[in-house]
């Protein structure tokens, strides 16, 4: 027997998957935060209405550090989506645990940061599936966002504005703004420009700012890529 319902018009469901950061602080907690607030400073809008999930389940924080730990990234305009790692009593309910996450990236170490006591295991490197050309200028305050694969930019990438990509990242113009690559786990990913002036680029997790790259590089033709988790950059002939 096959049964039909009218379908709604007032009300449409759909999924839709997004990228988010995932911040784990590390004892001690006021050096973690200031090493948080230098990676700030290095590119002011780096976290700007950008969702984080706060792993706590490293640091093992009771309720009251869990709260001041939520409160001081409030105070630096972090917008924290869940935590994860704690009693979810002790939060807000709006902040509970997202559950069936899945990790698909490494986690971000901050420059100077205290090292971890124990490594994390690679996660398995994803496999992009496709290309999206942009035969534009990327603005400042624009995002791009494809995790199926590369990212080929024909124009100019401005400061302020951000492309996120599961595999490389070609710039065919100058490269102001900030460019994730690999950002779904491929540590393999390249990022290209014609011209570097880039206020950040990361692969895999792994990144260098502004304020961090060779001065040999700035207005250059660049290739960067990922060794030993560690951000290597070519200029190119």
């Amino acid at each position: 027997m096959s049964l039909a319902f009218a379908a709604s018009s007032g009300i449409r469901l759909a999924g839709r998957s997004f990228l988010a950061f995932v911040l784990e602080p590390m004892p001690p907690v006021a050096g973690w935060l200031a090493d948080l607030d230098a990676v700030a400073s290095q590119s002011l809008s780096f976290f700007a209405n950008r969702p984080v999930v706060l792993n706590l389940a490293r640091l093992e924080p009771d309720r009251e550090e869990t709260n001041a730990i939520i409160d001081a990234l409030k105070l630096r305009n972090i917008r924290v989506i869940a935590v994860e790692g704690v009693d979810p009593s002790w939060v807000d309910p709006s902040l509970a645990p997202l559950g069936s996450g899945k990790e698909t990236g490494k986690v971000v170490d901050f420059p100077n940061a205290a090292p971890r006591a124990q490594a994390r295991p690679a996660a398995p490197a994803a496999t992009p599936k496709g290309s999206t050309t942009i035969d534009r200028p990327v603005r400042s305050g624009q995002s791009i966002f494809h995790p199926e694969g590369d990212v080929i930019v024909l124009g100019s990438v401005s400061s302020g504005a951000e492309i996120i990509a599961g595999g490389s990242v070609h710039v065919y113009g100058t490269l102001r703004g900030r460019v994730l690559a690999g950002a779904t786990g491929n540590p393999g990913a390249l990022i290209f420009c014609r011209k570097y002036q880039a206020e950040l680029v990361s692969i895999d997790g792994s990144y260098m700012t502004a304020e961090q790259s060779p001065p040999e590089l700035i207005g250059k033709p660049v290739q960067i890529r990922l060794r030993n988790d560690a951000i290597v950059a070519d200029i190119l002939d």
